[in-house]
């Protein structure tokens, strides 16, 4: 029986909705969004990610009301760090960024999410993160909860040492606050090997103690196979799931990919591994198309002038006389398309740009990054029968491998890279499973998003209640 609930913001008290028969369930759930939304009105990311899961969660309240003061608990992050980090520029001039860390949910495991550099990095943001990096982590069915951290420190245009230098003035304040049975963070945007490498190293310098406290290492201390890879390659497997049980195969299907970093490029790779012909990449400055795909050897030359070179994706057609580059512009104009993997940022297609995709064939939109449709883009697809494929379920196979090297951590041993990848396809099997099977069991077949919400709440939610709505 769920106790009473108390409304921390007007510290009023209500009981759970169950007993509460005044007013529908939608009235319900549209206050609940207004009392989240006054409490932090300047936070859009945030309230577009819980709108959406919100809404699509409306079968399980209709079925489960007391989940709706369950839901209310679970939206505030258990708990919120933010601290400043002074550091030297090669100038030995005195700059300051902020910090953060938001504990979102250990409800099912130990706090797990990734490290953000960059200058967008705020609290909506970083909130919208740990929110539905809560309910993937669920749905992998390994022992994590979730959360999200870093900086509005851009390491773009800085010098090895003054990344140095950053990275460990930022885990001197962090530290405190993380450990491998507490919170383990791993790398996000801007955040790659050579960060996660300065900041375990601090840290074990700070606590004299080695320890999984960071996914992502180097396989030479405690790093697992297949990690780099995990995110575009599980991705792709997800997608696999979805075609060979809707008929339409990715062998030989046009494929739309956008960004140039760790998810698209492993994306790309996949894609090529299974048959399908990807046909794009795209950094800010615009995209390259390649008319009859990308091949091993193309990728290959984009992995030098992205990981190497630190250059444009436009600086890739000095290298394919194939290649075509649109300055200024998006993939998803291409046409006679099957699938699009969205892969670079939140909110990257908009409702015309899912128009475009609707226009030009898509059946199917597999999401790398987080959040890359906007909401009235996920109209588009439903009005134009294009299935999505959401990113909390699509690219959680990044956590998924940090699991695993959280496990590999634990045992003081590694697998290898043909044990790690069927481990990996086995947990998106699952996840795809779990949320074809919620979607149908709750009246919404084939709809793959509302069936990832339902799958990754439930678990949540009701181990929220197990351990006394805390």
């Amino acid at each position: 029986m769920c106790p009473e609930l108390i409304d921390t913001h007007s510290m009023r008290r209500f009981s759970c909705p169950e007993k509460e028969n005044s007013s529908p369930i939608a009235e319900q759930i549209k206050a609940l969004y207004k009392r989240v939304e006054a409490r932090d009105p300047h936070q859009p990311e945030f309230l577009q990610a819980f709108s959406e899961v919100l809404h699509s969660l409306a079968p399980v309240f209709e079925k489960h009301p007391r989940y709706l003061a369950v839901m209310e608990t679970i939206v505030e992050p258990e708990r919120v760090i933010a601290f400043r980090v002074p550091w030297l520029d090669d100038r030995g001039v005195q700059r300051v960024n902020r910090g953060f860390r938001i504990q979102y949910s250990s409800t099912l495991g130990p706090y797990k999410g990734g490290l953000r550099f960059h200058p967008t990095v705020n609290l909506s943001v970083l909130k919208f993160l740990g929110f539905e990096q809560t309910f993937k982590n669920s749905l992998t069915g390994l022992a994590m909860g979730g959360a999200k951290g870093g900086s509005d420190f851009d390491p773009k245009g800085k010098s090895e040492a003054e990344v140095l230098r950053f990275c460990q003035s930022f885990m001197t304040s962090l530290y405190r606050h993380i450990g491998a049975a507490t919170d383990v963070p791993a790398g996000d945007m801007n955040v790659g090997g050579r960060e996660i490498g300065y900041l375990f190293g601090q840290y074990k310098r700070l606590v004299n103690h080695f320890e999984g406290v960071l996914t992502g290492k180097n396989l030479n201390w405690g790093g697992s196979q297949i990690r780099p890879e995990a995110t575009g390659y599980g991705a792709v497997y997800f997608a696999e799931f979805w075609a060979a049980d809707n008929g339409v195969p990715l062998k030989g299907a046009r494929c739309l990919v956008s960004g140039s970093g760790n998810v698209a490029q492993y994306t790309v790779e996949k894609l090529i591994h299974v048959g399908a012909i990807p046909l794009t990449m795209s950094d800010t400055s615009g995209y390259v198309y390649e008319p009859e795909g990308f091949t091993q050897d193309k990728l290959n030359h984009m992995m030098q002038v992205k990981n190497v070179a630190k250059g444009r994706v436009s600086d890739y057609c000095k290298l394919s006389p194939t290649a075509q580059f649109f300055p200024n512009k998006k993939p998803w104009e291409q046409k006679n398309i099957q699938y699009a993997f969205p892969s670079a940022c939140e909110n990257e297609i908009d409702h015309t740009d899912a128009a475009s995709l609707a226009a030009n064939g898509c059946r199917c939109v597999v999401e790398g990054a987080n959040m890359p449709s906007t909401n009235q883009a996920i109209e588009v697809y439903k009005k134009s029968k294009i299935v999505l494929c959401p990113g909390k379920a699509a690219n959680a196979g990044g956590v998924a491998v940090s699991g695993l090297e959280m496990a590999q951590n634990s045992m003081r041993t590694v697998w290898t890279r043909e044990e790690v990848d069927t481990k990996l396809k086995a947990i998106m099997k699952s996840i795809y499973d779990g949320c074809k099977d919620a979607a149908a069991k709750y009246g919404h077949p084939g709809d793959l998003q509302m069936g990832a919400n339902i799958a990754g709440f439930l678990k949540v939610a009701q181990s929220v209640v197990d351990q006394g709505c805390v």
